[in-house]
């Protein structure tokens, strides 16, 4: 069983910088897909940042050229970097890990981040 823990969540300043991380624990024996997601409050679950199971990423037009997606698998950490962020950055992050073999999702239970003055 995979289980994701997501750390790094502040309150941070508009035009500032903060690392999210995603610790995952358990084993994943085929080829899978990571990402990060954010949700405000009421509404959809938005895709942030994705990196295939190539290492091909892809990011949401609004975060390009702010945000980067960074797998480290010898520690089995996911990060995004998030720099100049924005009042609209304000959500909660969700890390997710997408066994493309089985199809199974993997979440995890999600960080507060915060973006205000």
């Amino acid at each position: 069983q995979v289980q994701l823990v997501e750390s790094g969540g502040v309150l941070v300043q508009p035009g500032g910088s903060l690392r999210l991380s995603c610790a995952a624990s358990g084993n994943i024996s085929g080829p899978y897909n990571l990402a990060w997601y954010r949700q405000v409050l009421d509404k959809t679950r938005e895709l942030v940042a994705s990196m295939s199971n190539l290492g091909a990423a892809h990011y949401t037009d609004s975060v390009k050229e702010r945000f980067t997606i960074v797998k480290d698998a010898a520690k089995k950490t996911l990060y995004l970097q998030m720099n100049g962020v924005k009042a609209e950055d304000t959500a909660v992050y969700y890390c997710n890990v997408h066994d493309l073999w089985s199809g199974t999702e993997h979440w995890g239970p999600g960080i507060q981040v915060t973006v205000s003055s």
